[in-house]
């Protein structure tokens, strides 16, 4: 792995609304994908991530994802 000069990690979390309702209502994939596009596009690379479950309210639990992006310094 590469050594990089600045690190930015980003939080994605599934929706609450989908998660009360449905109990599950997934990731956005579409908001993850767009956004790690926007990072690419000022030189960010993937560097690491994590996907957490994480107990929202009293019965349900949502995913969540945490990226973390690095690049050099130009």
């Amino acid at each position: 792995m590469s050594n990089f000069d600045e690190y930015k990690v980003i939080h994605v979390v599934e929706g609450g609304c989908g998660t009360l309702l449905l109990g599950s209502s997934g990731l956005p994939l579409k908001k993850l994908e767009a956004t790690l596009n926007v990072e690419a596009q000022d030189g960010w690379q993937l560097v690491f991530q994590v996907i957490e479950n994480k107990r929202f309210w009293l019965f349900w639990s949502r995913e969540a994802v945490i990226i973390t992006l690095g690049r050099k310094r130009a």
